[in-house]
């Protein structure tokens, strides 16, 4: 077992997208994820967690211990028999194989010892708790989804050409946001990531990963998405010395003086943060 990080950490990400969707919502065509009683724009936690693990998975390349479990193309109950195949996990009492594959696999897969995994749908390799969470995401000010008619000058078969009697252009739609500013709130538990071993090698990956995470994940349905800030609240012991919404409320997003209409950028915000209590440091980390 890896040697666990000692301190509880709350963080909150601001990061945000212009001329672009962030997160489409497959039940609404796509459209970009809402609220509809307050027009705020939202973009889940998987989603989140989905860039995290792309970014990892880039800058390690699958190396030891830095592998991805929840991956593109994946078959995840092979990977969990593949855990059973170890001589350590054979060498174990029948009650013991499932603790032992739970082991390997947190020993092997950063995603499971980060974010957890439910690993019981093929031989049992239990379920694990990440230390490491995100909420979804939400925009700052209620957001207006544009819908765009778009054209392909070619079709995709002879038939599609015979019913467009040669006029070979295709429509489709896209949706974009014109801007938004997005603040997402996370934690990391220390008493869990002793059970999985997230280690504080883990824990700067991961800060590199949320900063960086767009860099590497464009496509121009997203248009231009960045990490703004993130704000890192230390904790003095593993459990905590003061209750995350109270640090969270010192991290204070206001218009910038003179900023009227629909912002369109991020110089549209002033970010205030206030002082942090006894026992916690506040680390500014982008």
């Amino acid at each position: 077992m890896r040697n666990p990080i000692q301190n509880r950490y709350d963080f909150v990400l601001l990061f945000d997208v212009k001329d672009g969707n962030p997160n489409g919502d497959p039940d609404a065509g796509n459209l970009p994820r809402i609220d509809p009683e307050t027009g705020h724009g939202l973009v889940t936690d998987v989603c989140l967690k989905r860039k995290v693990r792309n970014y990892v998975q880039l800058e390690k390349g699958g190396a030891v211990a830095f592998d991805i479990f929840v991956k593109e193309r994946a078959i995840l109950n092979n990977l969990i028999d593949e855990a059973h195949e170890q001589d350590i996990v054979k060498s174990k009492e029948k009650g013991d194989k499932t603790e032992a594959a739970r082991q390997f696999m947190c020993g092997k897969y950063y995603d499971v010892r980060t974010f957890g995994a439910v690993m019981s749908t093929g031989k049992n390799a239990g379920q694990v708790r990440g230390p490491v969470q995100f909420t979804f995401a939400r925009s700052v000010d209620q957001i207006v989804p544009l819908e765009h008619s778009i054209t392909r000058m070619a079709v995709a078969t002879e038939a599609e050409a015979e019913k467009q009697q040669g006029d070979n252009r295709t429509m489709g739609r896209k949706f974009t946001v014109p801007y938004a500013l997005y603040c997402c709130h996370g934690f990391i538990s220390a008493p869990l990531a002793a059970q999985t071993g997230f280690s504080e090698d883990d824990l700067n990956l991961f800060w590199q990963a949320v900063i960086n995470m767009f860099e590497h994940d464009r496509s121009a349905a997203r248009g231009l998405m960045s990490s703004r800030k993130l704000f890192v609240f230390k904790h003095e012991n593993k459990m905590g010395n003061a209750p995350a919404h109270k640090l969270f409320d010192l991290i204070d997003i206001q218009r910038a003086e003179g900023s009227t209409g629909p912002a369109r950028s991020f110089k549209d915000y002033v970010v205030k943060v206030g002082a942090a209590p006894d026992g916690v440091t506040l680390l500014e980390k982008l």
